[in-house]
């Protein structure tokens, strides 16, 4: 007797709640980014004259010591990255059927997010 494939809305799923992390994380991800957009937009607005070194100001300043600026700017781009890449992943996931070919442009998703990583790190961190 052969096994049935359970498709469509009768599809079998891998354990309690499935994809329910993924939702969590687009949405906390999702805040920090709407929040640090925020704080650079009124950033930008409270500039008097918007040169060189009040932008540089917008991701290096510092309080108490601590370089809230550089901390914020990196948690908002870390943020973007793992948003990006649950985003990127269900696009593959969904709508490559390949499985190699699926597994070649996760790699080369994760290599590409990892890179602007590190170069965002690298210029940012040497201001």
């Amino acid at each position: 007797m052969a096994t049935q494939e359970r498709l469509g809305t009768k599809r079998l799923v891998v354990g309690a709640h499935y994809g329910t992390m993924d939702f969590i994380v687009q949405r906390v991800t999702a805040i920090i980014m709407a929040i640090y957009t925020l704080v650079l937009f009124l950033g930008i607005i409270f500039t008097s004259e918007m040169n060189f070194e009040n932008w540089r100001h917008l991701f290096t300043f510092a309080w108490f010591g601590l370089p809230v600026g550089s901390l914020l700017a990196t948690l908002a781009f870390l943020s973007l990255a793992w948003h990006a890449w649950i985003g990127v992943r269900d696009i593959w996931m969904d709508y490559v059927r390949s499985a190699g070919l699926r597994l070649f442009l996760q790699t080369l998703t994760i290599l590409w997010l990892v890179g602007a990583v590190v170069f965002f790190a690298k210029i940012l961190w040497s201001l």
